[in-house]
C-alpha cells in the first residue's frame, strides 16, 4: 500500500491538533459546556473558530461556469511565429511553459450534471516569464451575441425563471428571437457536438479575436484553436441519459482517472490570422464573435501543443480558487476592437474581485511565477509579508523602474461618440425580417 497514498489536511506536521494560531487543542471531540449536559460557554474559542471556518468554507459561486474541472501542464512551441509576435513564450520551437487549465460547463450550478447540453469553458492559464497570459475561450468557435451590453440579458434568459427557479424555453425563444445572430451559435449548441464526451475529446477556441505584435510593431488579428489529438468525441442525448444517470461528474472523473493513469490529454494549438490593413476586402467583420474565419482563405497555421500531466493538487485552491480574465496578456499580445472582448476584459477581473476578494491575483494558482513588483496591497485577503516603507512610485529609495517598452497596436481610432449595432448587423437584421 502507499504510504503516500492518504494525507493529512495539514501540511505543517504539527504532532498535535492545534486553532489556526498554533495553540495546542487537547480536545477536539467536545465543547466547552457547564456540566455535562451544558450549557456550551462562549469562551470556547476552539469550538467558534472551528464553526466560523467551517461557516465560511464555501466562496460564492461563479454566475457562469460554476461547474469545472482542472488539470496543470506545460506548452511547447512546435513552429517558429517569432514574425508575427515578440510574446517571449512563444519565441522558439522547444520552448516550455507550465500552464493550468479549467474545463467547465456554462450556465448551470456548480452541482449540475456534466452531460447537460450546454456550452463547455476551455480556459488555459500560461505562467510565462513575463506573466500570466489567460486564454478564455469555448468548446465553440462563435458566441451568441456581439456586444458585451446583452451578456447579462442573455445569461438572464438562460438561468432559472427568477420566479419558480426553473430554466424554461419560453425565456430563451423569447430572448434569442430578438437576436438572429445567435443563430450561428445554436447550429453548433444543438448539432451532435453539443454534448461533449468529455473534456478530453473537445475542442477549444478563444472566441474573441485577439491581436499579435511583433518586434517592429506589425500587427495581425487572430484566433486561437485547440485540436485534441485523441479526436472529438460526444454524446447523443440518449447516451447522455445514461452516461449522466450513472455518474454526474463523468467528464471530471475521466479527466482525473486519465491523467492519474499516465494517459495524458493533448491539444495542439492553430492560429488564423489576419492584416488589419487588408480587412476591408473581407465581405464579414473579422471582429464579430458569431462569425467563424473561412479556413479555405485563412488557414490555420500550427503553434504548439498543450500537455496535461499533472492533477490538481487541492480541488478548493486549484479549481474554485483559480481565476481568468481575457485582460491578462503578455507582450506581443494584444486586445482587438472586438466589443465583446473589451466587455469581457472588465468583467471578469471584477466578478473575481466579487468572488475571491481584492487580492485574489495573491492566491497560488493566479499569482505570476515570474518576479514582480507594484504597490497594490491590503484591503480583504492580503496574506503576503510586506516589509517595507515604501508603497509609491518613483522612490529614490525604491531602485524598481519602469520595463522596456514594448510594441502596442498603432491603430489610429477616430469616429463620432454613438451607440450603433454596427453595419453587418443592420443587414443581417434587414435580411431575416
Amino acid at each position: 500500500m502507499d504510504p503516500y497514498k492518504y494525507r493529512p489536511s495539514s501540511a505543517f506536521n504539527s504532532p498535535f491538533w492545534s486553532t489556526n494560531s498554533g495553540a495546542p487543542v487537547w480536545n477536539n471531540n467536545s465543547s466547552l459546556t457547564v456540566g455535562t449536559r451544558g450549557p456550551i460557554m462562549l469562551e470556547d474559542y476552539h469550538l467558534v473558530e472551528k464553526i466560523a471556518n467551517f461557516d465560511r468554507e464555501r466562496i460564492p459561486e461563479r454566475v457562469v461556469h460554476a461547474r469545472g474541472a482542472s488539470a496543470k501542464g506545460f506548452f511547447e512551441v512546435t513552429h517558429d511565429i517569432s514574425h508575427l509576435t515578440c510574446a517571449d513564450f512563444l519565441r522558439a520551437p522547444g520552448v516550455q511553459t507550465p500552464v493550468i487549465v479549467r474545463f467547465s460547463t456554462v450556465i448551470h450550478e456548480r452541482g449540475s450534471p456534466e452531460t447537460l447540453r450546454d456550452p463547455r469553458g476551455f480556459a488555459v492559464k500560461f505562467y510565462t516569464r513575463e506573466g500570466n497570459f489567460d486564454l478564455v475561450g469555448n468548446n465553440f468557435p462563435v458566441f451568441f451575441i456581439r456586444d458585451g451590453m446583452k451578456f447579462p440579458d442573455m445569461v438572464h434568459s438562460l438561468k432559472p425563471n427568477p420566479k419558480s427557479h426553473i430554466q424554461e424555453n419560453w425565456r430563451i425563444l423569447d430572448f434569442f428571437s430578438h437576436h438572429p445572430e445567435s443563430l450561428h451559435m445554436f447550429s453548433f449548441l444543438f448539432d451532435d457536438v453539443g454534448i461533449p464526451q468529455d473534456y478530453r475529446h473537445m475542442e477549444g477556441s478563444g472566441v474573441n479575436t485577439y491581436t499579435l505584435i511583433n518586434k517592429t510593431g506589425k500587427a495581425h488579428y487572430v484566433k486561437f484553436h485547440w485540436k485534441p489529438t485523441c479526436g472529438v468525441k460526444c454524446l447523443l442525448d440518449d447516451e447522455a441519459v445514461m452516461v449522466g444517470g450513472a455518474n454526474h461528474s463523468h467528464a471530471t472523473k475521466d479527466l482525473y482517472d486519465s491523467i492519474q493513469a499516465g494517459n495524458y490529454p493533448e491539444w495542439k494549438l492553430f492560429i488564423q490570422t489576419i492584416d488589419p490593413d487588408h480587412e476591408d476586402k473581407l465581405d464579414f467583420d473579422p471582429l464579430d464573435v458569431t462569425k467563424t474565419w473561412p479556413e479555405d482563405i485563412i488557414p490555420l497555421q500550427p503553434v504548439g501543443r498543450l500537455v496535461l500531466n499533472k492533477n490538481i493538487d487541492n480541488f478548493f485552491a486549484e479549481n474554485e480558487q483559480l481565476a481568468f480574465c481575457p485582460g491578462v496578456v503578455v507582450p506581443g499580445i494584444y486586445y482587438s476592437d472586438d466589443k465583446l472582448l473589451q466587455t469581457r476584459i472588465f468583467s471578469y477581473s471584477d466578478t473575481q474581485r466579487h468572488r475571491l476578494g481584492p487580492n485574489y491575483l495573491m492566491l497560488p494558482a493566479n499569482a505570476p511565477k515570474c518576479a514582480h513588483h507594484n504597490n497594490h496591497h491590503d484591503g480583504f485577503m492580503n496574506f503576503l509579508h510586506r516589509d517595507e516603507e515604501v508603497n509609491y512610485f518613483p522612490s529614490r529609495y525604491d531602485p524598481v523602474r519602469h520595463a522596456e517598452r514594448f510594441p502596442i497596436p498603432p491603430r489610429i481610432c477616430t469616429g463620432k461618440r454613438e451607440k450603433i449595432l454596427g453595419l453587418y448587423c443592420y443587414q443581417e437584421i434587414n435580411t431575416h425580417w
